[in-house]
């Protein structure tokens, strides 16, 4: 059975099939239409991982270039879309990894949470305003956080996709979500004020 009769089998739509087909032989225009209906969700994907805009580009970038050059690997095994979002996640990851020396993690096993942090403030928020805060994480809290939150990985596929312990993915998560709420509260507490 050819590969692509197995990936249509699977779920694949015909459309799909075809624009994977054309990819593959290097048709530009069919590039140009994948990277198109896919790049703004995968863009969102890339904020939430990036320091900032160009960060999340740059990824954006380097991503696609990973898509077109693993598509002939793509066994149609769940979606296009489902394969492209972790293509960009390990390209995140990587970039991330890239910039290791920068992030300032440590290892602590114990981290108490703060029960008075509220946690209805969070339903107020704009996805914008949110995204907006996610990227102002450091770097380590940041990729943990999405990769934990966001993207539904154990503590233990962390730590080895990003090289670190369990704990310390741990204790990341814990402290990413202390910031997060100090900044929403803080940010909050001034808007009540004005």
């Amino acid at each position: 059975m050819s590969r692509y009769k197995r990936v249509t089998q699977i779920g694949m739509s015909n459309e799909e099939l075809a624009l994977v087909k054309k990819c593959l032989k290097n048709d530009k225009s069919a590039q140009e239409l994948l990277y198109r209906r896919y790049s703004a969700k995968m863009f969102g994907v890339c904020l939430r991982y990036a320091k900032n805009k160009m960060d999340a580009e740059d990824v954006l970038q380097d991503g696609f270039i990973r898509v077109f050059r693993y598509l002939k690997d793509f066994q149609g095994k769940g979606s296009l879309e489902g394969w492209i979002r972790r293509i960009i996640v390990n390209t995140a990851i990587n970039y991330y990894r890239a910039n290791l020396k920068r992030a300032n993690q440590q290892d602590i096993t114990d981290f108490n949470k703060d029960p008075n942090l509220n946690n209805n403030i969070i339903d107020e928020l704009t996805i914008n305003e949110l995204l907006g805060y996610i990227r102002s994480l450091p770097e380590g809290y940041r990729m943990v956080f999405n990769l934990y939150i966001m993207d539904g990985y154990s503590h233990k596929e962390i730590a080895e996709r990003l090289g670190v312990s369990e704990s310390t993915s741990k204790t990341q998560l814990l402290r990413a979500r202390r910031a997060l709420k100090e900044k929403i509260i803080k940010q909050n507490e001034y808007i009540v004020q004005s």
